[in-house]
């Protein structure tokens, strides 16, 4: 699952905040996943995350590079592990959006005994961001590339 609070990212060249003012920009889009366990092994999960990224009027160059988390917590309770994974984007010339699907085929969540369920544990995915972006999320705040742009 994402986290409502690190779901999207949005980077501000300037203060009050304009569509002007607005960098790169990134969603998490849907979060899939697959566990698997059996006897005494460890729980392994396998995750797809689609990501939808935008380039505003104010991103320099036409790359960039996001840092995201992924951390597995014991339900509604404490994170037992968490690492962050950076994705770079590139932007074709004229292209303000690009949708990937990153997939991890590597967590592992031990379990103490054979009898410990999955349903125990939670895998959640945010970007890494500044408390400033995260107020921004919490506040409901939105700015899109495609913001009052006709559809194609």
């Amino acid at each position: 699952m994402a986290l409502y609070d690190a779901h999207r990212v949005v980077e501000l060249t300037e203060q009050p905040a304009t569509i002007d003012s607005v960098g790169f920009t990134g969603e998490i889009n849907g979060v899939r996943s697959l566990c698997r366990y059996y006897e005494l092994e460890p729980i392994r999960a396998n995750l797809e995350i689609d990501f939808g990224f935008g380039r505003g009027p104010a991103a320099q160059g036409n790359e960039h590079t996001y840092t995201y988390f992924v951390a597995v917590t014991r339900r509604d309770s404490v994170v037992i592990h968490r690492e962050e994974f950076p994705i770079t984007v590139r932007f074709e010339p004229g292209q303000d959006r690009v949708f990937l699907t990153e997939t991890l085929n590597r967590i592992s969540i031990p379990r103490a005994r054979e009898t410990t369920s999955g349903s125990n544990f939670e895998i959640i995915v945010g970007f890494d961001l500044t408390p400033e972006q995260i107020e921004w999320n919490r506040a409901g705040q939105r700015f899109r590339v495609d913001a009052g742009q006709g559809q194609d």
